[in-house]
């Protein structure tokens, strides 16, 4: 028997607002307002306002929270300082990819962990699981916050107006708690978009009222409110892998190209390591397949799914594909075999319901925003 989905505390506000709503790993969410494309562009030259309630937080915490997180997940946890944040990934003992995450630490001894809302629960399980035997407390703090995210060029500013927090000196991948317009919140300069920006954990009943000011502060800025159509978007532009598209179990983050988030050099033993120091020196030979960009050179929109071509064969998968407001073409990810990967490769296609529809190789991210 199905669940109705969850919704979030912002639910009435989108749908007096007009947003279509969409279930989204088992949450009511909006997909978009209005235009979808003008949400996107409103992003890239202004600011976008996202409710992102339905993501997973898990709190870590304990004389031994980090242990247990440099155990759990493939990144080096102990090296991040107070205020930091890393983007790490959660394994299977076969190296397959489970989650990607955002790691919060939040105080001397405690972590926020962010997993994506189809994935929480796994993510909670596995961590649970694996907290055995370390002195931690791994507890489900998904009803517990609210997500609000500003992103866009005048995030900084729109955030400013309504914060003490000292915002010119939190970096890229850093949250301090402070107050937003009245409201206690944990200040991240994160986000999913390719721009500046910022996402505030809130207690739930603190999300209209946030919501409410932060739209008011943003009116002559050009801030609109903004569903996950163009969030889908914005980060495909930006080169930012999707769990279950360019991430999934199949997967190890060697595959995936991103063996970076996995730290070999961190002390002890972590799920994973055995099968990961393999695929890492599969990798280092002649990888299987590379996630590369496409470009189309036509109009028609690749899908997941989709199968990529050259001389006849099939060298390839999309792996997510849409129209690119910003490029004014459709654009995809896609990982195909080694020898047709590098950029500028000739006679790529894309089948497209029986039409190999021709694509141009180009390097991620598509989007790279002016520092």
């Amino acid at each position: 028997m199905s669940t109705a989905p969850r919704r979030t505390a912002l639910d009435a506000l989108h749908r007096s607002l007009g947003a279509t709503m969409t279930d989204f790993a088992g949450w009511d969410m909006p997909l978009r307002y209005a235009s979808e494309r003008e949400e996107h562009q409103a992003v890239r030259t202004r600011a976008g306002l996202f409710d992102l309630s339905h993501m997973g937080e898990i709190t870590v915490s304990g004389p031994q929270a980090v242990a247990l997180l440099d155990y759990a997940l493939v990144g080096n946890i102990s090296t991040v300082g107070p205020g930091r944040a890393r983007y790490t990934m959660i394994c299977r003992e076969d190296g397959g990819i489970l989650d990607d995450l955002i790691v919060y630490r939040t105080g001397d001894t405690e972590y926020l962990v962010v997993a994506n809302a189809g994935n929480a629960q796994t993510v909670l399980d596995a961590l649970t699981e694996r907290s055995a035997g370390f002195d931690a407390e791994v507890r489900d703090d998904r009803d517990a916050y609210a997500l609000i995210a500003v992103q866009g060029p005048e995030a900084p500013g729109i955030l400013k107006s309504v914060t003490d927090a000292d915002l010119d000196g939190l970096k890229y991948y850093a949250g301090l708690p402070g107050t937003v317009a009245g409201v206690p919140a944990l200040i991240a300069r994160t986000g999913y978009t390719g721009e500046d920006g910022f996402e505030l954990f809130v207690a739930p009943e603190h999300a209209e009222g946030l919501w409410r000011a932060l739209t008011e502060a943003g009116a002559d800025a050009g801030l609109v409110p903004c569903g996950l159509s163009c969030r889908d978007t914005l980060r495909l532009e930006a080169g930012m892998p999707l769990y279950g598209h360019e991430l999934t179990t199949a997967l190890t983050p060697f595959d995936a190209g991103l063996g970076r988030v996995v730290k070999f050099e961190k002390e002890g033993d972590f799920v994973g390591r055995k099968a990961l120091e393999a695929a890492a020196e599969r990798a280092a030979g002649t990888p299987p397949r590379t996630l590369v960009g496409l470009v189309a050179q036509g109009r028609r929109v690749p899908r997941a799914g989709y199968p990529v071509v050259a001389d006849g064969a099939v060298i390839g998968e999309v792996t997510s594909g849409a129209p690119s407001p910003t490029l004014g073409k459709p654009i995809a990810m896609a990982y195909v075999d080694a020898a047709h990967a590098a950029p500028g490769t000739a006679g790529v296609g894309v089948d497209i319901r029986g039409a190999h529809e021709p694509y141009e190789v180009v390097a991620l991210p598509f989007y790279r925003r002016q520092k």
